[in-house]
């Protein structure tokens, strides 16, 4: 795992020593991704350079160093990320002759470019991966991204520069840097809590969209000028990003009726499942996993036990608070499989000391609250292994959310009832407070033993179920499910254009309606955040973190699957269940779906008061210029009163503001 940077300046007015010393400036930004080794290579007569950083995991010799030359030395390649099929891909090529330095992924996949092609070798690579390569031949710029989105790839356009790099420092580190906060990408962060491929904060810097590639070149005339960040832009004249691999390509040939028996599906999954984890386990440094005690982490370790002859390090952290603790879980899977675990219990003060330093971390405003944990198992996992192992993915891919149930619910229901109806119900139930509903919703407890009524923050749950009730259509519900500011055009003071990023997308109107979600969370929620959250969590720490069910076979086999071996009874991720429960008894893993959260509406009204009420000042908002001073002001004051819980909207500002102040702090500096 790795940093890569990188400026391209087709003018190729600047000197060798003016682009070293710029991409050397650059890649410094990154060295907590990569603190083993860092190198530079640039080329003016191609107005070229590239940056890299490096954390050792396969081939520790010089032999793996970068930025690497291939054989023939027409391209020159940094590289982020692993391939896990690279001793078969190695294979391959020593049986056409290639002969190879040392044992790296970088170099096979330079082999795999001059034999087979660019497009060619990504399609036969199996991993995750961002990339930029310098084509010397043609004089061409590529840059790729992995299937899925696991690993970041940032890029725009200087003028007639291109500078890129995995993280948003890095470019704010780029010769002639103009950091402009672009308002519509503002409006997107505040409803959903993350920035949207192929958008990013600032304006005219974009996401490379997963699964697709960026090809520059000396002889595009005007390209800056003649850009879509969106992937194939069908306009004449128009450079835009290609895509080789496409989610919507598998979602709308997905089938909606059985087709293999359910048994055979349940032990081609478990078959696959291991393939992949045993490829995954595959490294020259220490490695361990995450251990949640959920179905997707417990399943991972489980099949990474049965591959191994010696326990797994796994790793998890628990805290004091009611509802937020999973590591007994954890502990009881971790017994039955027999890993070598290790557990942490954090205080509140440990996971606070994290809040000041998210706005470094992560780059670009996220108001995901499970960088917090996340960023501590990795500290843990980090002080023992150098590679973890992770369930990250399970939920997207195998229809593991509670929101997919309801919203496929309101949806059959909007339908059955009027909307005048279900609207005069939902405004109901919306006036009464969350804090109440979880009074009311608790005396419950005491008559019934639904496991819904034991789940955490059960009044935020049943407010969504009310707010739920407005829409018409699932897309509608849908996105009411998923925002943090259901209107974010109140909480700002300029107009925008922004939307929900699904409706850039098409999908057939025949999809089955869970599969819709799917598709939508795995283009869209997946890589921007749940993915930036893992990546920068992890490489925070020098930490590699792989996640198994997001390998693309894993993916494709889920889109073969009908959504009865998804979603059933109400139960998601049926059938990757049903492949635990081979490794580990029901009643261990078997409980109500809980997440990685931590107490943020609480701390809000505590510990974190003083924090965010100096990035909530009336003076600070109103400097800011695009947010509305008075309305954040009032959902402040309500939450500190205990009128509302309203933790999910002021996190979304409070992360804005305080990455705010940190770009403050850096030009400072």
């Amino acid at each position: 795992m790795c940093g890569i940077a990188g400026l391209f300046d087709r003018t190729r007015s600047r000197t060798q020593d003016a682009l070293d010393d710029a991409v050397r400036r650059m890649a410094a930004t990154l060295h907590h991704r990569g603190p083993d080794d860092r190198g530079h290579w640039v080329d003016s007569a191609g107005g070229i350079a590239l940056g890299h950083t490096r954390l050792s995991i396969l081939d520790l010799s010089p032999n793996g160093h970068q930025p690497m030359a291939s054989a023939t030395g027409r391209f020159v390649m940094v590289f982020n990320g692993e391939i896990y099929n690279h001793q078969s891909l190695s294979s391959d090529l020593r049986a056409h002759g290639v002969a190879f330095r040392g044992h790296s992924d970088t170099e096979v996949l330079l082999s795999g470019f001059e034999r087979w092609g660019l497009v060619p070798t990504l399609d036969r690579a199996i991993g995750m991966f961002a990339i930029a390569v310098w084509d010397r031949q043609d004089r061409q710029l590529h840059l790729a991204r992995d299937r899925m989105g696991e690993k970041p790839l940032f890029y725009g356009w200087r003028g007639n520069m291109l500078v890129f790099g995995s993280e948003l420092k890095a470019l704010r580190a780029s010769p002639d840097w103009r950091g402009e906060v672009d308002p519509d990408a503002l409006g997107r962060y505040l409803r959903l809590g993350y920035v949207p491929s192929p958008h990013s904060i600032y304006r005219g810097i974009y996401k490379l969209t997963p699964g697709s590639v960026l090809s520059v070149s000396l002889d595009d005339q005007d390209a800056a000028a003649h850009f879509s960040p969106q992937p194939d832009d069908p306009r004449s004249g128009v450079l835009s990003p290609k895509r080789y691999w496409s989610v919507n390509r598998l979602a709308e040939h997905a089938p909606s009726q059985p087709g293999a028996t359910q048994q055979d599906s349940i032990l081609a999954l478990e078959s696959l499942l291991k393939s992949v984890v045993r490829e995954q386990m595959i490294a020259d440094v220490p490695l361990g996993a995450f251990l949640s005690g959920g179905i997707d982490s417990s399943a991972v370790v489980a099949l990474m036990q049965s591959e191994s002859s010696r326990p797994v390090r796994t790793f998890t952290i628990g805290f004091d608070e009611a509802g937020f603790n999973e590591a007994e879980h954890a502990r009881d899977v971790a017994a039955h499989l027999g890993t070598d675990h290790t557990e942490l219990y954090i205080r509140s003060a440990q996971a606070l000391d994290i809040v000041p330093r998210l706005a470094s971390i992560y780059d670009e405003p996220m108001a995901d609250s499970a960088q917090i944990p996340t960023i501590l198992v990795s500290q843990l996992a980090r002080q023992h292994v150098t590679v973890a192992l992770t369930g990250d993915g399970g939920d997207e891919i195998f229809g593991g959310y509670n929101r997919y149930r309801l919203a496929l619910g309101m949806a059959r229901l909007a339908k059955q009832v009027p909307g005048p109806l279900r609207r005069g119900l939902s405004r109901i139930l919306l006036s009464i407070d969350p804090t109440r509903w979880d009074r009311i919703l608790k005396t419950l407890q005491h008559v019934s033993s639904s496991a819904f009524l034991r789940q955490p923050r059960l009044g935020n749950r049943f407010h969504k179920f009310a707010g739920a009730l407005q829409p018409d259509s699932l897309p509608g519900i849908y996105q009411y499910q998923v925002s943090f500011w259901s209107d974010p055009q109140s909480a700002m003071r300029v107009q925008t254009a922004h939307q929900a990023p699904w409706l850039q997308e098409t999908e057939p109107a025949q999809m089955d309606p869970l599969h819709r979600m799917l598709a939508w969370d795995q283009q869209n929620y997946l890589p921007d955040d749940h993915l930036v959250r893992v990546d920068r969590a992890s490489m925070s720490t020098a930490l590699e973190a792989r996640a198994p069910l997001l390998d693309q076979r894993v993916v494709e086999f889920a889109w073969k699957l009908p959504p009865s071996l998804k979603v059933r009874d109400g139960v998601g991720k049926w059938i990757l269940r049903q492949v635990l429960y081979r490794h580990v008894p029901q009643a261990i893993v078997e409980r109500p779906k809980q997440g990685f959260s931590v107490p943020i509406e609480h701390w809000l009204r505590g510990s974190l008061r003083e924090w965010a009420e100096t990035l909530l000042s009336r003076q600070a908002l109103e400097q800011d210029g695009l947010l509305n001073a008075d309305m954040v002001r009032a959902v402040w004051e309500q939450h500190l009163a205990g009128d509302t819980d309203a933790h999910h909207e002021l996190w979304a500002v409070l992360m804005y503001r305080a990455w705010q102040e940190e770009g403050k702090k850096a030009v400072a500096a």
